[in-house]
């Protein structure tokens, strides 16, 4: 088992799809980390975004033997690539809450927060593909869990 945190500014009883935010990443899911302290830093933002509650780190535990035993489809990035690049343009340009992707379950490493900035200058052709995924490494390598499906949302346990 490993243990998943999802850094808010309320407390989720129950993971639910339709709240979730169009142009992520790795599509409209829900966000996980195994970097605790990344969780927390996401649930200070959210908190000081909107303004509401206070910072709260979600614990959930997953058995990951479900993302390499075929009951889900798992799409899977161990480094910053050129099809990582490529996944995130594809997400973050989807304004819509049908993904553009099959996947259950995305794993990979977070982008840098400028993500919008270096994406509108790759669309523009001011930098070319091998500059984005430089400028989209975060600053400390860490990785994301995204969970789009209600099939992958039912393999997670809150602790």
């Amino acid at each position: 088992m490993i243990r998943l945190y999802h850094g808010s500014n309320v407390s989720i009883d129950a993971i639910d799809l339709s709240k979730s935010q169009i142009a992520k990443d790795f599509g409209c899911g829900f966000y996980l980390t195994e970097d605790k302290t990344q969780a927390m830093k996401m649930a200070q933002n959210a908190t000081s975004r909107l303004q509401f509650g206070e910072p709260i780190i979600n614990t959930y535990l997953l058995d990951e033997t479900v993302l390499s035993d075929g009951s889900l489809k798992v799409k899977r990035f161990d480094d910053y690539t050129e099809d990582w690049a490529q996944f995130i343009y594809q997400n973050r340009c989807n304004r819509s809450r049908i993904q553009c992707h099959n996947y259950d379950v995305v794993y990979g490493p977070v982008a840098d927060d400028k993500v919008g900035v270096q994406l509108r200058r790759f669309m523009e052709g001011y930098i070319d593909i091998p500059t984005l995924i430089k400028e989209l490494k975060f600053e400390r390598r860490t990785f994301q869990y995204f969970f789009g499906t209600e099939l992958a949302i039912s393999k997670l346990q809150k602790i």
